[in-house]
């Protein structure tokens, strides 16, 4: 079994780290490359920023944010937020980006995931799912019938696709993904502990790794997301911003449960 990731999340708007909870409440948390040497030096895994303003201005700043991070920090970058065409996609790459995470932009036009495959390879590719309880699915055919239905959303959680959320990880990893980063927005800053349903429904519809998103709370939450699920990785932002513990605490009490942390 390879050794499970633990990596932090920085929402940054307007060049600074934000966080919210399910998605809305934004609060400032810091400065986007302090918060990411912090977190190289507790010994991150990866390093994930998230561009949540995503306007052409936005891209700039971050542009500046993960070059000047990637000067400082020595573990993958992952960048997302706005990226629409394969030419964002090499943008952050040269700024030093290590992969690019796309949300709303594959599910409004899919062939994006296939053409950045293509150009810089699946691995460079993080097909980011933003999913949300929506019921249960009522197609008898369906091995899940009876079981939690989760729909995307996208425009940074505002609009419900419609899209059930399996079928479209299914789909991305069809396209040339080489990740999933799968968010509960109904556990999304609640410190409540991860959506093991829906973790496990797109876990075991797929192939390629996934990171888990949403709910990171008390140290016991993390190894039992490793313990109750197949997930690859998980990502978390509050119990890193405020201090409630850090890289190392969350990979010793992962490790005292057997599981094995980079």
């Amino acid at each position: 079994m390879l050794a499970k990731r633990i990596i932090p999340c920085l929402d940054v708007h307007a060049g600074k780290v934000v966080k919210g909870v399910n998605f809305i409440d934004i609060t400032e948390v810091g400065d986007p490359v302090a918060c990411a040497m912090e977190y190289d030096r507790q010994r991150a895994d990866e390093i994930v920023f998230l561009d949540i303003t995503a306007t052409h201005e936005g891209r700039a700043t971050m542009r500046d944010v993960v070059r000047e991070t990637a000067r400082n920090v020595f573990v993958p970058l992952t960048v997302g937020g706005g990226i629409r065409t394969t030419d964002d996609f090499r943008d952050m790459l040269r700024a030093g980006a290590d992969k690019i995470s796309v949300n709303s932009a594959a599910v409004y036009r899919p062939a994006l995931i296939g053409e950045a495959a293509g150009k810089f390879g699946s691995q460079c590719v993080v097909l980011a799912i933003d999913g949300k309880k929506s019921g249960e699915v009522t197609d008898a055919d369906d091995p899940r019938f009876g079981m939690a239905r989760y729909n995307v959303y996208t425009e940074g959680g505002r609009k419900d696709s419609g899209i059930d959320v399996v079928e479209w990880a299914r789909r991305g990893e069809r396209l040339g993904a080489g990740e999933i980063l799968l968010t509960s927005m109904d556990t999304d800053g609640t410190k409540s502990g991860f959506d093991l349903g829906m973790l496990n429904a797109v876990c075991g519809a797929v192939s390629i790794p996934v990171i888990a998103s949403g709910g990171g709370g008390d140290l016991p939450s993390f190894a039992e997301l490793f313990e109750k699920t197949p997930a690859d990785a998980a990502l978390a932002a509050s119990v890193f911003h405020y201090g409630t513990y850090t890289v190392d605490d969350i990979k010793a009490a992962c490790r005292a449960r057997g599981i094995a942390v980079r």
